[in-house]
């Protein structure tokens, strides 16, 4: 294991004993040290006392779904954990759901146990890759790599890991256009994600950043990739 994800914490929601038993000792074998919870409560109460670099969390859970505990996890309790979901369910629909509910990645089941680890291998990396602190503008927006903050008009907006990564590396690029394969390298690195990942992430993002708001500022440029600038300014 690399010194990146070295002593690596993740907390493991998942009610399906033998599927939390493989992953489990998996993940253990690789280095990393695994907290499980069974049921979305027990789950949603470890991840907001304790600090872990990544949560597993399933979808269908016994008293509190998947989806309930992410967005409590990021709406209630401001945590911004790298979240990975399993599911069964994997149309679009079903991954623009999650990915709107705050997960960063998602991973349909059944899965090889070695892409599960290094998903989380890549989200640990991504958490513990951020480079030294500072604040990026575009028209109204603002963005703090340090404290993790973005605004617009003054207005708080929360944003997933990953989606923070994507607005960070278009607001870095601004007003260029970046492509998609870059924003998928730059995002995902060597494990590229599945062709409907990034769209939905920046559904997402675009519901975030733009969509209250009278101007948009992401806008997508066809045939080349995305642009993150203000229209109207010259």
């Amino acid at each position: 294991m690399t010194a990146q994800v070295s002593n690596a914490s993740v907390l493991l929601i998942e009610d399906h004993r033998d599927i939390a038993e493989m992953v489990g000792s998996y993940l253990e074998s690789r280095g990393y040290t695994i907290d499980f919870a069974e049921d979305g409560v027990t789950g949603l109460h470890l991840a907001v006392v304790n600090d872990y670099d990544a949560i597993v969390l399933d979808l269908m859970l016994p008293g509190l779904d998947g989806l309930s505990v992410c967005r409590k996890l990021r709406e209630e309790a401001r945590r911004d954990t790298p979240l990975l979901m399993l599911t069964a369910r994997d149309t679009q629909q079903d991954k623009i759901t999650g990915l709107d509910a705050g997960a960063d990645d998602y991973l349909v089941k059944p899965f090889d146990i070695r892409e599960l680890e290094a998903r989380v291998r890549a989200l640990v990396r991504r958490r513990r890759g951020q480079l030294a602190a500072e604040v990026l503008r575009v028209a109204d927006l603002s963005l703090d790599t340090g404290t993790l903050e973005v605004s617009r008009a003054g207005r708080p907006l929360t944003l997933t890991p990953t989606a923070f990564k994507l607005l960070t590396v278009l607001m870095r690029a601004s007003p260029r256009v970046v492509s998609r394969q870059d924003l998928e390298r730059e995002v995902w690195g060597d494990l590229l994600p599945d062709s409907d990942t990034l769209r939905s992430h920046l559904y997402t993002l675009r519901k975030v950043i733009d969509r209250p708001f009278d101007r948009p500022l992401l806008h997508t440029v066809h045939g080349a990739g995305y642009r993150l600038a203000d229209a109207d300014a010259h």
